[in-house]
């Protein structure tokens, strides 16, 4: 028996043959003052639509004011997390701006400031080095400013702070250091690992500390350990990506079915085939069967895989028809930020006008007849 709080109404009873947990994560933040207030993730689809509004609203913001000071915030977009998120989310929307300029003729592309920070040492470790120093050589010569061995102390009021002593406005911060498993999985009996995750064994069946397997329990994805049978270390559990999420679903249909029908479940057990980064348009760099790929080809490489990926046909004909146009039209680089607060213009229009104050010219008449 599972009891299930829906969004509205009261806690319901589900009776269940077999109960699969998928979750997923939620951003891994740390307690860094201000970065509740003033950072925004990249993780979902409403994030990243946010962002990319964002940035185009700052462009205007930018464009509309001669005080350098706000101008200088407005340009100034900081990235935290050298990882696949951090990197493709300052890449792509970088060289959105940069197109954009075109319609901005007050700003210069000089003006825009474009700050990535990395704890560590290097950038896109899944690529492998080779690839990792090739990113940043291409990110250096756009003009970017990567803070390697850096960490973001605090961003009060936009003020951004860093470890190595510089400070700054920042009219944009995206936190993109990590993931951890959604927080929901804290509140089932489930059996859950140090870092939050359900413990799992290799068929992704629910396992409990001393090995039993909870019957008719399963978990995938970024919250479940599964173990990672490619590994020479048996510590080692899965990463939480894509490429581990996507198929670990089609395995573990598939062991249901398997069980529900009277045959032991399969082991998970994928091999690593490569990593494929997009540093923009027409740009990426990727690692495909040890195999290094730069520039149009790994960008080429970069969204096959991401098609590959794409639900139903319908879905991919979409995506397809729209990548196709924009190989002959330009970028779309219209602001839609009324999305985020539809309701504003018509509170405003709600609200009663305040009465209009009386003209001066009028009370000096007035006190002179007086």
């Amino acid at each position: 028996m599972a009891f299930v709080q829906p969004p509205v109404g009261p806690v319901r009873e589900i009776k269940y043959d077999q109960i699969v947990m998928a979750p997923g994560s939620i951003s891994r933040t740390l307690p860094i003052p201000g970065l509740k207030e003033n950072a925004v993730g990249f993780k979902t689809i409403g994030e990243a639509i946010y962002l990319r509004n964002h940035v185009l609203a700052q462009l205007d913001a930018a464009a509309s004011t001669d005080d350098a000071d706000l101008r200088r915030r407005a340009l100034t977009f900081v990235f935290v997390g050298g990882g696949y998120a951090g990197i493709e989310a300052m890449a792509e929307l970088e060289d959105m701006a940069r197109d954009a300029l075109r319609y901005y003729p007050e700003l210069k592309q000089g003006e825009m400031r474009w700050v990535l920070v990395e704890a560590a040492q290097r950038i896109l470790p899944e690529v492998g080095a080779e690839m990792g120093a090739y990113t940043v050589q291409r990110l250096l010569g756009r003009g970017m400013d990567l803070r390697l061995n850096t960490r973001l102390d605090s961003c009060v009021d936009g003020l951004v702070m860093l470890s190595d002593g510089d400070v700054f406005d920042a009219g944009t911060i995206v936190w993109t250091a990590g993931v951890k498993a959604n927080p929901v999985l804290q509140l089932t009996d489930l059996p859950l690992d140090s870092r939050g995750r359900v413990t799992c064994a290799a068929t992704m069946q629910v396992i409990t500390a001393d090995g039993t397997v909870v019957p008719g329990a399963w978990a995938a994805g970024d919250g479940a350990s599964v173990p990672d049978l490619t590994a020479d270390d048996p510590t080692v559990t899965c990463a939480p990506n894509a490429q581990h999420a996507v198929r670990q679903a089609a395995q573990l249909g598939t062991n249901i079915a398997l069980v529900v029908h009277g045959a032991p479940p399969v082991p998970y057990k994928h091999k690593y085939v490569g990593s494929v980064a997009s540093l923009g348009l027409h740009k990426g760099a990727a690692r495909i069967f040890g195999m290094n790929f730069t520039g149009l080809a790994a960008w080429l490489l970069h969204r096959t895989y991401h098609m590959s990926g794409v639900p139903t046909l319908n879905r991919k004909v979409r995506v397809v028809a729209d990548w196709t146009l924009a190989l002959f039209l330009k970028r779309e680089v219209v602001s839609l930020g009324q999305l985020h607060s539809p309701r504003v213009e018509f509170t405003e229009a709600a609200t009663p006008a305040p009465a209009r104050p009386v003209a001066r010219e009028h009370t000096r008449e007035a006190a002179v007849t007086s």
